[in-house]
C-alpha cells in the first residue's frame, strides 16, 4: 500500500490516545520500523527481478507464504466474535480486491520498469488520494493548507519522474502510471473500509481482506500461467519469503500496535521516515543512483505531506 504507506497498512480509522509515555516511545519506534520493513518490499521485488521472473509468478509466491499467517490472524481475531453477515462479506471481498489484490499486482507490475525510490515517493502520496476521493465521492471539503500540501508533493514526484524518465526512457511513464494505480486502488480500499473496521475490527480485517487477495494472487496465476512457470530461481523463494513475513505480516502488525499506543495520526508521522529508508536502501543494495533530482523531490514529498496532513479539517 503507505501509504502510511503500501504497501499494506491497516486502516488509520480508529484512533487512541496514549496511555503513559512509555507507550509513546514503543509507539514511535514500531510505527518506524513498520515503515521501514514495509519499504523494504520494493527493494526485494528489484532484486527478485533481476532473476528473470515476472509480476504475476512473482506476487504468487508472495502470497503463498502470506496466505498461512494472515488466515492464522483472520481467525484469531474471528474467535468468540458474532459471525459475518453477506454484506460484510461482500464489503471483505471487495476490500480485499482493491486494496490488498488489486493495489499490490499494480504496485509489482510498476516496479519493473521504475525505480525503488520513485514508486515510493508515489505511494507515498496516498493521504492525498483519499482526500481527492472523499471530494469526489462525498464533496467532502479540502482546505487551503490541503491544497498547498498537495501542490509541494506532486510537484516533488514530477521532479523527479521527470528526471527517471529520461534515464530510463518511456518505459518509465509506464511503470510510474501503474504504481499510482495501486496508490489510488489502497486509496479507495481506505475510503470505504470505516464501517467494517468499526464492526469488525482492524485486526480482523486485515486477516480476511490479506487473505482474499492472497486467493486471488494464486487464482491470477493458476489462470494466466503454466504450472511449469512456477518452477524459479531458488532466490526467488528466498526473496519471496523475506517479502511475505519481514515486508508483509510483519510491518502490518507492528503498525496496527503502534496506532494502538500512539494513534493514526503520530504513527502516520514517524512513517515519513518510509521513503528516506526506501532511497537510502536502493542506492546501497540496488545500487541506485541518488542524484540532486531526487534528493529535491523526496524532500518536497515530505514536505507537502506534512503540510496537508496540518491541513485536515
Amino acid at each position: 500500500m503507505s501509504h502510511i504507506s503500501e504497501q499494506k497498512l491497516p486502516p488509520a480509522h480508529i484512533q487512541r490516545a496514549p496511555i503513559a509515555p512509555k507507550s509513546i516511545a514503543s509507539g514511535l519506534l514500531l510505527a518506524t520500523l513498520g515503515a521501514i520493513f514495509f519499504s523494504g518490499k520494493a527493494i526485494i521485488v528489484k532484486l527478485a527481478y533481476r532473476y528473470g521472473v515476472d509480476a504475476v509468478t512473482l506476487i504468487m509466491y508472495r502470497m503463498l507464504f502470506a496466505l498461512p499467517i494472515f488466515a492464522l490472524m483472520a481467525w484469531w481475531a474471528s474467535r468468540g466474535r458474532a459471525s459475518l453477515t453477506r454484506k460484510d462479506w461482500l464489503g471483505v471481498l471487495w476490500l480485499g480486491f482493491t486494496g490488498y489484490y488489486l493495489a499490490s499486482f499494480l504496485d509489482f507490475a510498476g516496479l519493473a520498469y521504475i525505480t525503488a525510490s520513485l514508486e515510493r515517493l508515489i505511494l507515498y502520496l496516498n493521504p492525498t488520494l483519499v482526500v481527492l476521493l472523499g471530494l469526489v465521492l462525498y464533496r467532502r471539503r479540502i482546505t487551503a493548507t490541503q491544497i498547498i500540501g498537495m501542490a509541494i508533493s506532486y510537484s516533488g514526484v514530477v521532479l523527479v519522474f521527470g528526471h527517471e524518465i529520461t534515464l530510463l526512457g518511456p518505459e518509465a511513464a509506464w511503470g510510474a502510471l501503474l504504481v499510482f494505480l495501486s496508490a489510488i486502488s489502497y486509496a479507495i480500499y481506505l475510503v470505504y473500509s470505516g464501517e467494517l473496521v468499526k464492526r469488525l475490527g482492524a485486526l480482523r480485517l486485515v486477516g480476511l481482506a490479506s487473505t482474499v487477495a492472497c486467493l486471488c494472487c494464486l487464482l491470477q496465476f493458476a489462470l494466466l500461467r503454466p504450472l511449469s512457470a512456477a518452477a524459479v530461481a531458488p532466490e526467488v523463494i528466498w526473496l519471496s519469503l523475506l517479502n511475505a513475513t519481514l515486508c508483509t505480516v510483519a510491518p502490518v502488525l507492528m503498525v496496527m500496535m503502534a496506532i494502538e499506543r500512539i494513534g493514526a495520526s503520530m504513527a502516520s508521522q514517524a512513517g515519513m521516515v518510509g521513503p528516506i529508508s526506501t532511497i537510502l536502501m536502493g542506492v546501497v543494495i540496488l545500487g541506485e543512483p541518488f542524484t540532486a533530482w531526487v534528493a529535491a523531490g523526496t524532500v518536497l514529498v515530505i514536505a507537502g505531506i506534512f503540510v496537508f496532513t496540518r491541513g485536515r479539517t
